[in-house]
């Protein structure tokens, strides 16, 4: 069986297909079903300009797919809680969709945004969120260019 670790280090390689960006993060995300089937992946900027990988992997599923509420969403950022190019950030977008468990690799730096929100959405709303530090670096690596 696949451990939260290494689909977090799935997410962590599609980060690095994101188009370049100096003013968003690169980051990989993987939707897995709770028989271990990848339901779906998505990148930043994977279908536009703006599109977020969350967003980008939920895409694929249609609305409401009952998969959904038993799957796990590894992200390699925690999801944004806050959004200017879009009307839902990615943390709404969990939530509506139902998905119960959410694992980051690291949480969001204030860089763009003042303080991320998304794992206290998240949690508000009864989704588990869990964070795997030891996967921070990797993570981190893919946006070194807007880190410094």
């Amino acid at each position: 069986m696949t451990t939260d670790q290494e689909w977090l280090r799935r997410a962590i390689e599609l980060s690095r297909h994101c188009p370049p960006s100096r003013t968003a993060f690169s980051v990989g995300a993987v939707i897995v079903g709770a028989d271990g089937e990848v339901l779906a992946e998505g990148f930043s900027r994977e279908v536009d300009a703006v599109n977020h990988a969350e967003e980008a992997a939920l895409g694929k599923l249609p609305v409401g797919d009952p998969r959904l509420r038993t799957a796990t969403v590894y992200s390699t950022l925690e999801p944004c809680g806050r959004r200017a190019s879009r009307p839902h950030p990615c943390a709404e977008l969990i939530v509506a969709a139902g998905v119960p468990r959410v694992v980051v690799a690291w949480r969001e730096p204030s860089l763009f945004v003042e303080a991320c929100q998304g794992t206290a959405l998240l949690t508000a709303a009864g989704i588990e969120v869990v964070e795997l530090p030891e996967l921070a670096e990797e993570a981190r690596a893919v946006n070194a260019h807007l880190l410094g």
